[in-house]
C-alpha cells in the first residue's frame, strides 16, 4: 500500500494541512466537532440527497438517516422499474412535513400557551395520496414507454425539456409580478401604487392573488409532474444502475418535490447544455443526468453565495468610509490595502463560499476573515425556547398566528421571492419590528422562525429603525408618476417585497388636558356613575347562571319573601390616637399631591382584614366615634373638632337621651314573583350605611333610568309575557330599594366623605383600584365580585365622559345603552398590567383602553393609551 500514488498524494496534503491547523484554530476557521458534524450532515443532505436544512438538530439527524437509507436501498433493488418507483415514492414522502408541525413560532414561552401547530387533515392526506398515486403511475408508464417504444428516447426527453424552459420563464414572470420591485431594480407597474388607500390596495392585491393562484398550481402540480416525465425518460435508468445513478437520481427525484423552483432551474440548465453542446464532450459522455444535476445544484448554490458575500464585502468597504460614525483614522489605509490586495480578498471570499461559512469583518472593519463552517440553525435548542418575555410579548403573540396565515399566502404566490432555508425577512409596523427566518422548506410547507424586535431603545436603534422606514416609505408610500421607476435604494441590504394585511394592535396615546380637569365633565361624571352602576348590576344579575334556569319555573309561584338580615353591631370604643392617626395618615396618603410626584407611590388602602372577637368586645366599624358610657350617660372624650371631622365617616352623632340611628335595614318582601330573577345576591344586601346617610344618597338614584334598564332586559323566552313581567319587576319597590342600597353604597365608597367633584388624581387612583377610606370600604372589599363590577362601572364612566367630551352629549337613554353595550362587547377598559388585559389581547378584543400618568407632563395631563386593531405589515 506504500506504493499507491493516491495514498502518497493524500499523505502529502494532510502533512501540509496539519501544519496550518493551529493557525486555522487561532483565526476561528477550525469548527468545533459538533458544528462540523452537523454542517457536514446538512451539506450532504441538501446537495447529495436532495433534502433541505432542518429546523432542529434532531430533525436533521433523523432526515439524514432516512435519506441516506433511501439512496443505499435503491442501489440494491434489481428491477429498473422498481428503482424508479422507489425513488419517486420516497422522494415525495420525504419532502413532506411528516412531523405534523408546520410552523415554529419564535415567541413561545413558558408563560404563554403553545403556538399554533399545523396538522395534516383528512383532506390534505387525501390530496397527498392522490398526488403520490399519479406520480407513481406516470413514472412507471413513462419508464416502460422509454424502454420499449421505437421512438427515440432522447427526442422525447428534449421535447419535455423545451416545455420545462417555457414553464420556468412563466413561473419567473408570475413571481416577479407579485413583489413591488422586479429583480429588485424596477418598480412593478402592476403593484398598487399607494398602499395607504386601503380599498384600492385590496382591489389590486386581489388581482395579484389570482395570478398567484395560477402560479401556485403551476408550481405544485404542473412542474413536478413535468420534471418527473423528464427524469423517467432518461436513458441512464434503463441499464444496470451504479452508485452514481443511485445517488444522482435519488437526489433528483427528491428535489422535484422538496425544492421545485431550484430543481426546475437545474433541469433546464442541464437540458439546455445538452441541446447546445456536442455529445462527445466530457460533460455529456462521462456523467449521467443525475450527477449533472447534482453538480449544477452545487454550482448554483455556491454562485449565489459568492455574489452575496461579494456584495457584503463591498458594502462594508464603502460604508466604512461614507458613514461618519463608522469612519476611523485607519479606515483610509484599510480601504487602500483592500484595493491593493484585492486578489487575496477574493480568495478569502471564494474560500468562505466553498465552505459555506460566514464572512467575518474583524471588529466591523474592512478586514475580512473566514468564519468556521456551521449549520443554518447555529443556536442551541429549538427556536423560541430562549425568547425574552416582556410587556410587548403578548402583542407579538397575538399577531403571530395571523401573520403566519398571510405569510403562507404570500409565499405561495411568490411575493417574497425565491424561498431558501437561511433567508431572512424583516417586517415593520409602527414601532414594531419582526425578524422572520426560513429554517426549512418542503412540498407545500415552510418552517419559519418569527422574532419580535424592538430597535428604538437607544438613539442608534432609533436611527436604524428610521432608515428601515425610509426604505419602506420610498417603496410603498411614495407616488410614482412614471410607468417604470427605479429603486432608489438598489444595493441596500434591504429589498422591499410586499405589504401584508395583518390584523394587529396599534397604539394611540392622547392627553386628557381640558377633559379630565373640566369641572362640568367631572360633575356629570358623578351622575353618570350611578347610571352605569345600575346598568352593570342589572345586567350581571339577569345573566347569572342560576337565573335563566328559573325563568320558566316562576309563573305558578307566589311572592317569595326576601328579608335582609338584621345587624346588632354597635360602634365600639375608639381612642383619640386612632382618630388622629386616621386624619393624619390615611388622608395625608390620599392627598392629590402624592400622585403627581416625580415617582408617584400610591399606598393601597384596600386590605383584607380579619377581626377576631375577643371576650367582652364587639367587632367595630373603622372611623366610628369613640364614646365612654358611664351609667346611662355618654361622656365624649374626643375634641370637638376631631369629632366633627370624623362623624361622617361612621354613624351619626348620638344626642343625649335620644335613640341611636341604626343602619338602614329594610324588612320587606317582593311585590312581583319574578323579581328574584334580577335580584341582587343576598350578601350584597347587607347594610353598612346609616339610615340618614342612605336617605341623603337615595335622592341621587335615577329611578327613571332604573326602570328603563329593566324594561330592556331580554331574559324571557316568551315575548308576549315579557313586557308585562318586566313592567311588574320595574314597579317592584322592594327590588328598587335593594338596588338603591347597593348602588349608592358603591357610589359612596368611591368618593368617601367628599361630596365635591373629584380631582384628576382621584379619578386615576380609583381607576387603578385604590379607593379612599370610608365606612363602606371594608363592606365593598369583602365582596370581590361586587368590587370588580363597581370598578368596571367606574372605568366605563370615565370612558363615557371622554366620549361625550369628544363626540358630543348623549341624547336619550337608548343611546346611552348603546354606548355601554359597545364597551361591554368591543372594549376592554382597565390597566395594562392586568392579566385580563393580556387575555383581551389574545381574544382579539377590537379596542383596548387604559389610563396612566406621565410625571414629566403637567398635573392635569393624564394620558390615555388606546390599542386598536389595524391592518398592515411591511416586509
Amino acid at each position: 500500500m506504500v506504493n499507491i500514488p493516491a495514498l502518497e498524494q493524500m499523505n502529502q496534503i494532510l502533512h501540509i494541512l496539519f501544519v496550518f491547523l493551529p493557525f486555522l484554530w487561532a483565526l476561528g476557521i477550525l469548527p468545533p466537532p459538533d458544528a462540523l458534524f452537523l454542517w457536514a450532515m446538512e451539506q450532504i443532505l441538501e446537495f447529495g440527497l436532495g433534502g433541505s436544512s432542518m429546523s432542529t438538530h434532531l430533525r436533521l439527524l433523523v432526515m439524514f438517516i432516512m435519506s441516506a437509507g433511501t439512496a443505499i436501498t435503491s442501489y440494491f433493488i434489481p428491477s429498473t422499474v422498481g428503482v424508479v418507483l422507489f425513488m419517486t415514492g420516497f422522494g415525495f414522502l420525504l419532502s413532506l412535513n411528516l412531523s405534523d408541525v408546520g410552523h415554529k413560532i419564535g415567541t413561545k414561552s413558558k408563560n404563554l400557551p403553545s403556538g399554533p401547530e399545523k396538522h395534516f387533515s383528512w383532506k390534505e392526506c387525501l390530496f397527498y395520496i392522490i398526488i403520490l398515486v399519479f406520480a407513481l403511475l406516470e413514472t412507471g408508464l413513462l419508464h416502460h414507454f422509454a424502454g420499449f417504444s421505437q421512438i427515440s428516447k432522447s427526442s422525447s426527453q428534449d421535447n419535455v425539456g423545451y416545455g420545462l424552459m417555457i414553464l420556468l420563464i412563466i413561473l419567473w414572470i408570475l413571481r416577479e409580478i407579485q413583489s413591488v420591485y422586479i429583480i429588485g431594480i424596477f418598480r412593478n407597474p402592476f403593484y398598487p401604487k399607494d398602499v395607504q388607500t386601503v380599498t384600492v390596495f385590496f382591489e389590486k392585491q386581489t388581482r395579484l392573488m389570482k395570478i398567484g393562484i395560477v402560479r401556485r398550481i403551476l408550481l405544485t402540480l404542473v412542474s413536478p409532474f413535468a420534471m418527473i416525465a423528464f427524469l423517467s425518460l432518461d436513458s441512464s435508468l434503463q441499464g444496470l444502475h451504479s452508485v452514481s445513478v443511485s445517488i444522482g437520481f435519488t437526489r433528483a427525484f427528491r428535489m422535484v418535490w422538496q425544492n421545485t423552483e431550484n430543481a426546475l432551474l437545474e433541469i433546464v440548465i442541464v437540458s439546455t447544455v445538452h441541446l447546445i453542446s456536442s455529445t462527445d464532450i466530457w460533460w455529456n459522455r462521462n456523467l449521467d443526468t443525475g450527477i449533472r444535476l447534482l453538480l449544477v445544484g452545487i454550482i448554483r448554490d455556491r454562485l449565489i453565495r459568492f455574489i452575496s458575500k461579494l456584495q457584503f464585502a463591498v458594502t462594508v468597504l464603502l460604508t466604512s468610509w461614507t458613514e461618519k460614525k463608522q469612519r476611523r483614522k485607519t479606515t483610509a489605509t484599510l480601504c487602500i490595502l483592500n484595493i491593493i490586495f484585492s486578489p487575496f480578498v477574493l480568495v478569502i471570499i471564494v474560500f468562505s463560499t466553498l465552505l459555506s461559512s460566514p464572512l467575518l469583518p474583524l471588529f466591523t472593519l474592512p478586514v475580512f476573515l473566514v468564519g468556521f463552517p456551521r449549520p443554518i440553525q447555529s443556536w442551541p435548542g429549538a427556536a423560541g425556547t430562549t425568547a425574552c418575555v416582556c410587556a410587548d410579548t403578548v402583542y407579538y403573540y397575538q399577531m403571530v398566528p395571523r401573520l403566519t396565515a398571510v405569510l403562507q399566502t404570500a409565499m405561495a404566490a411568490g411575493s417574497l421571492g425565491l424561498l431558501l432555508p437561511g433567508s431572512h425577512y424583516l417586517g415593520r409596523f409602527q414601532d414594531r419590528l419582526i425578524w422572520i427566518m426560513i429554517l426549512e422548506c418542503g412540498y407545500t410547507y415552510c418552517c419559519i422562525n418569527i422574532k419580535g424586535l424592538e430597535l428604538q431603545e437607544t438613539s442608534c436603534h432609533t436611527a436604524e429603525a428610521r432608515r428601515v422606514d425610509e426604505v419602506f416609505e420610498d417603496a410603498f408610500e411614495q407616488e410614482y408618476t412614471g410607468v417604470c421607476s427605479l429603486n432608489e435604494h438598489f444595493g441596500n441590504v434591504l429589498t422591499p417585497c410586499t405589504v401584508l394585511p395583518v390584523k394587529l394592535y396599534s397604539d394611540a396615546r392622547s392627553v386628557l388636558s381640558g377633559i379630565i380637569d373640566s369641572h362640568e365633565n367631572l360633575k356629570e361624571f358623578k351622575g353618570d356613575l350611578v347610571k352605569v352602576l345600575v346598568w352593570i348590576l342589572v345586567q350581571y344579575c339577569s345573566k347569572r347562571p342560576g337565573m335563566k334556569e328559573n325563568v320558566h319555573n316562576t309563573e305558578n309561584k307566589g311572592k317569595a319573601p326576601l328579608i335582609l338580615p338584621a345587624s346588632n353591631t354597635s360602634p365600639p370604643p375608639k381612642s383619640p390616637e386612632d382618630i388622629d392617626s386616621l386624619n393624619s395618615e390615611t388622608f395625608d396618603d390620599w392627598s392629590d399631591d402624592n400622585i403627581f410626584d416625580d415617582e408617584p407611590t400610591i399606598k393601597k388602602v384596600i386590605e383584607e382584614k380579619q377581626l377576631k372577637d375577643l371576650p367582652g368586645t364587639n367587632s367595630f366599624i373603622p372611623g366610628s366615634v369613640e364614646s365612654q358610657r358611664v351609667g346611662d350617660h355618654s361622656t365624649g372624650t374626643v375634641p370637638e373638632n376631631d369629632l366633627y371631622k370624623a362623624v361622617l365617616l361612621g354613624y351619626p352623632a348620638v344626642d343625649k337621651g335620644k335613640q341611636e340611628d341604626m343602619p338602614y335595614i329594610p324588612l320587606m318582601e317582593f311585590s312581583c314573583s319574578h323579581s328574584h330573577l334580577v335580584c341582587l345576591p343576598a350578601e350584597w344586601r347587607t347594610s353598612c350605611m346609616p339610615n340618614s346617610k342612605m336617605k341623603e344618597l337615595s335622592s341621587l338614584f335615577p329611578e327613571d333610568w332604573y326602570q328603563f334598564v329593566l324594561r330592556q332586559l331580554e331574559c324571557f323566552h316568551s315575548e308576549e309575557k315579557a313586557s308585562n313581567v318586566l313592567e311588574e319587576i320595574a314597579n317592584d319597590k322592594v327590588l328598587k330599594d335593594f338596588y338603591v342600597h347597593t348602588v349608592m353604597t358603591c357610589y359612596f365608597s368611591f368618593f368617601g366623605i367628599d361630596n365635591m367633584a373629584p380631582s384628576p388624581g382621584h379619578i386615576l387612583r380609583v381607576y387603578s383600584g385604590v379607593l379612599p377610606w370610608s365606612v363602606a370600604l371594608d363592606w365593598l372589599t369583602e365582596k370581590p365580585e361586587l368590587f370588580q363590577l363597581a370598578l368596571k362601572a367606574f372605568r366605563y364612566t370615565l370612558k363615557l365622559m371622554i366620549d361625550k367630551a369628544s363626540l358630543g352629549p348623549i341624547e336619550d337613554f337608548r343611546e346611552l345603552i348603546k354606548y355601554l353595550e359597545e364597551y361591554e362587547c368591543d372594549w376592554y377598559i382597565g390597566l395594562v398590567s392586568d392579566e385580563k388585559w393580556k387575555e383581551a389581547v389574545l381574544q382579539e378584543k377590537p379596542y383596548l383602553f387604559s389610563l396612566g400618568y406621565d410625571s414629566n407632563m403637567p398635573e392635569s395631563a393624564l394620558e390615555i393609551s388606546r390599542a386598536n386593531r389595524n391592518l398592515c405589515s411591511q416586509i
